[in-house]
């Protein structure tokens, strides 16, 4: 039986959350900082739940790369996962390399953009949120619905339709991850925190 092994990764392959890093690594500390008091209202009333987490989300990511060139947000990307290796959690990387090494299909499942988290590890297949982009440039809207919660069984299932063909192991440390982790066979919660 096919083994496919899934991996969150804000959390779980890193230490923290990267969207917010990655907002200040792209910007700076001053357009970072006058960005967010801009949108603190929006940010409250996501945090009252009063306003849907992935729209907050994502009105903050179009606050920040609406209309930048995809090359350029590319070239970001990568910077980011260049200089930000010491966010990952060695144990989280070997359990990932030794799941390829056993000759398991690895996936790295995020609701973080997947043009910042492919660099990080760039043979694994990553299912992530996804930017829409037209005439080569960012819109600041998402292409994909944000992947988190039972969108990451979602988008397992649109790659892998026949779930009884695999044996699934998944990696997560949060909320985002318990629909994922209870549609696996094996669920591993938290499992790289010292």
């Amino acid at each position: 039986m096919k083994k496919i092994v899934a991996f969150d990764f804000d959390g779980t392959l890193t230490n923290r959350d990267t969207l917010l890093m990655f907002i200040l690594d792209a910007k700076g500390l001053v357009a970072f900082t006058i960005g967010f008091l801009y949108r603190l209202p929006l940010i409250i009333m996501m945090k009252l739940r009063l306003y849907p987490n992935y729209r907050a989300k994502e009105k903050v990511f179009s606050y920040f790369f609406k209309g930048m060139p995809l090359d350029t947000f590319n070239t970001l990307c990568q910077r980011f996962a260049d200089t930000h290796r010491h966010l990952l959690r060695p144990q989280a990387v070997e359990t990932l390399k030794q799941a390829q090494a056993d000759g398991a299909e690895v996936l790295i499942i995020s609701a973080s953009i997947d043009n910042w988290v492919q660099p990080f590890f760039p043979s694994v297949k990553v299912l992530g949120t996804q930017i829409e982009v037209k005439d080569g440039c960012l819109t600041g809207n998402f292409l994909t619905k944000n992947c988190y919660g039972q969108e990451k069984v979602n988008r397992i299932l649109e790659v892998y339709p026949h779930r009884d063909e695999y044996h699934l192991t998944a990696y997560g440390d949060s909320n985002g991850d318990k629909e994922l982790l209870a549609f696996a066979d094996e669920a591993h919660f938290k499992p790289f925190r010292v």
